[in-house]
């Protein structure tokens, strides 16, 4: 569990001051981060991998809990730069291979500003469970850009393909 997991427990528990110190220390991690994954227009895999970049999928709970860890738009930056990177069946997972984890797309599309651009990320996920050769159960792992599964299918973790329901159902 990460740093601003334990502060939302603290606060749970009445451990407000807990909570205090956990959140301060995850949003001054949030902006080292920043500064040494910036690359301009996104943020690097890793930080000593200059022209990189990766889906920060785990970034929807700090979205999703309305946390504010990430400072300066992260979201925003990440989401433009990665409709630049995808492919006819989806976003990479980063920019070492083509294939991707369908649950984390949907993941990354969540955090979208809107419907449209939600759909952006959405539909050649959708396009690639219309569409591949591979006739299993949903792979969650594909090739983006021959729609072959790449090694998972039938997985639970599919189930992850709702996190926009559930946003909405908490935002309402």
């Amino acid at each position: 569990m990460g740093v601003a997991g334990y502060s939302e427990i603290a606060h749970i528990l009445g451990l407000n001051s807990v909570a205090e110190r956990y959140a301060d220390i995850a949003k001054k991690m949030a902006m080292k981060w920043e500064e040494m994954a910036n690359e301009g227009d996104h943020y690097r895999l890793a930080f000593d991998r200059n022209n990189t970049w990766s889906q920060k999928y785990n970034i929807i709970w700090d979205k999703m809990w309305n946390l504010n860890i990430f400072p300066n738009n992260v979201i925003s930056k990440e989401i433009n730069y990665y409709l630049t990177k995808q492919n006819l069946y989806g976003l990479p997972l980063d920019s070492r291979r083509d294939y991707t984890k369908s649950d984390w797309i949907m993941w990354t599309a969540a955090m979208s500003p809107n419907r449209e651009i939600f759909e952006k990320f959405v539909d050649p996920l959708y396009k690639y469970i219309n569409e591949t050769t591979s006739r299993v159960p949903i792979s969650d792992w594909h090739d983006t850009k021959t729609g072959r599964m790449t090694g998972f299918k039938a997985r639970s973790v599919i189930g992850g393909y709702w996190i926009q329901v559930l946003m909405d159902k908490m935002n309402h």
